[in-house]
């Protein structure tokens, strides 16, 4: 499975932006599908994710900010971005679960088997 990110760019607090990661494989469907974010000197952290039955979660610091879904037709998984802030700059990962239970949303980075390139987030104030 490969995993392309898109999207990623520099923009200015408040600010938007709409990240895209399209796989390769055509069972994509069968995949629990998630986005992670690594700041520099951080750890990779939780961001979003989404199940085969499209059950949602997310970090409690993009709560209300930040949207998770995906287009099984072009095999994509986005992450809508509103209200950035500079706490939200860092590389970001998808990934994909490919042994997911289809009712079950993973926050945990172990849950995931693949993951895509990552894609440059920066937001200044």
């Amino acid at each position: 499975v490969q995993l392309q990110a898109s999207g990623g760019g520099l923009v200015q607090v408040g600010g938007s932006l709409r990240l895209s990661c399209a796989a390769s494989t055509r069972t994509f469907s069968r995949y629990g599908m998630g986005w992670f974010r690594q700041a520099t000197g951080k750890e990779r952290e939780f961001v979003a994710a989404i199940s085969m039955s499209t059950s949602t979660d997310y970090a409690d610091s993009v709560k209300g900010r930040f949207t998770i879904s995906r287009d099984n037709a072009k095999r994509t998984v986005y992450l809508q971005m509103n209200s950035l802030k500079p706490e939200d700059t860092a590389v970001y990962y998808c990934a994909a679960n490919t042994r997911a239970n289809p009712y079950v949303v993973y926050s945990g980075v172990p849950s995931y088997d693949y993951w895509g390139q990552g894609t440059q987030v920066t937001v200044s104030s």
